[in-house]
């Protein structure tokens, strides 16, 4: 049976047609999935593409905080690269994530690529409101699994840092940290973040919405 047309007369109406250039999930190729040119964050599982959601200033604001303070800690001391995404990071063949912020040590920049670094020595996840799942039990199973030493949740609804370490083949929790403490990497001795500074960095209207209590209903 042949397609039925889709195309529209109208030019203000989207260009469905262009899917048609792409494989069908399931069908992605990782050459075809690192061929992908595009803006967004896109990750790779077993032949399908997952576009994630745009993220929120906030989500921004703290990725940026964490990322200038793991960076400035690791060249101080010339431990390695880190970066944010987007970035490919490959956890196994097959399977491609774009963590937060990513660090490398030196001695493993072999493993660094211009498509992707094959694993990471250290991530850190900033918790989306829109599928807390993927970020708590996904990818800390597949992070344990790509043999990723350390694991940094940062939840800005809690307001809390969970340092996950990895033990054999599993994360244990190394630390949960809230506001007042200064949550310390077991990965890299001497790296502290002051958890009250990090939520500090969420966008005003969405720090007075919390502090504003709710009415109760009538």
């Amino acid at each position: 049976m042949s397609q039925p047309s889709i195309r529209s007369r109208d030019p203000l109406q989207p260009t469905w047609e262009i899917a048609y250039l792409y494989p069908a999930q399931g069908a992605w190729s990782e050459e075809e999935y690192l061929a992908l040119d595009t803006s967004r964050l896109v990750e790779f599982s077993d032949g399908q593409v997952e576009v994630l959601p745009l993220p929120t200033t906030t989500h921004q604001f703290i990725v940026g905080f964490l990322y200038r303070l793991l960076e400035a800690f690791a060249s101080a001391g010339q431990l390695g690269q880190t970066v944010t995404a987007p970035l490919r990071v490959r956890l196994w063949p097959g399977k491609y994530r774009e963590p937060d912020v990513v660090f490398l040590r030196r001695e493993h920049a072999n493993r660094m690529t211009e498509q992707f670094w094959a694993g990471a020595d250290l991530v850190m996840e900033v918790i989306s409101d829109d599928d807390r799942r993927r970020d708590v039990e996904t990818k800390r199973r597949e992070y344990a699994r790509a043999r990723i030493p350390e694991y940094w949740l940062v939840d800005p609804q809690a307001e809390t840092i969970t340092i996950l370490r990895l033990t054999g083949k599993r994360y244990i929790l190394h630390g949960l940290f809230r506001a007042g403490e200064m949550a310390e990497s077991a990965l890299l001795p001497g790296f502290t973040v002051d958890v009250a500074a990090v939520f500090k960095q969420k966008l005003r209207t969405e720090r007075q919405a919390q502090r504003t209590p709710r009415k109760p209903r009538r």
